[in-house]
């Protein structure tokens, strides 16, 4: 299984309730829906490309932090200093690679602009949430990422992260808990580095 499409990638659970919505969410809203968040915490379930689910607890700090414990597995994912590590029990070391080539990099960008030329692919409204589909405009080669929104207060409910071998992962966020500070070591990859050696 491709370890990065296994950490940042997501795939979508129909049936989720959500709150009614009219119509759909703006982009500019959801860009400063996006922007205004500095710190998030959520519980996650996450299905893999191969259909397994897991689940644990996100830690997000923006710009270009992120943090994914699972559950019932030493697996973690960490993006800090625009570097992606994933730390599996399974490998000796840490993978890594740039943060800018993983389309989870949208959501953490330090300005987040979904009104980019051709950014956005799709935006639509479906099961009474907001659909948007980005990748990057420079490199589309490196995925896209599908988020679902709800509104009032509008609200991230989930990804879909397509990695660049087209293997969907799906994340799927349960009540997010924004603002308050999380320490900087939670983030710091040599710090977890150290731990493990």
């Amino acid at each position: 299984m491709n370890i990065r499409s296994l950490a940042l990638a997501p795939a979508l659970v129909l049936g989720l309730a959500f709150p009614a919505l009219a119509e759909k969410i703006p982009l500019n809203e959801l860009s400063r829906y996006l922007n205004r968040m500095t710190t998030a915490t959520s519980e996650f379930t996450q299905v893999n490309p191969d259909g397994s689910i897991s689940t644990g607890t996100v830690f997000i700090q923006r710009p270009g932090r992120v943090r994914f414990e699972y559950n019932n597995d030493n697996t973690l994912v960490l993006a800090s200093g625009g570097n992606v590590a994933v730390f599996d029990p399974k490998s000796s070391g840490p993978q890594q690679y740039p943060l800018s080539q993983t389309p989870l990099s949208i959501i953490l960008d330090a300005n987040v602009n979904l009104g980019r030329a051709n950014m956005v692919t799709a935006h639509t409204e479906s099961k009474n949430a907001t659909v948007v589909t980005a990748q990057d405009p420079q490199n589309p080669q490196y995925g896209n990422i599908q988020m679902v929104f709800t509104a009032g207060p509008t609200q991230l409910r989930q990804w879909i992260v397509t990695d660049d071998s087209g293997q969907k992962t799906t994340v799927i966020l349960g009540e997010m808990r924004e603002g308050g500070s999380i320490p900087a070591s939670k983030f710091s990859i040599n710090n977890e580095l150290a731990r493990r050696n």
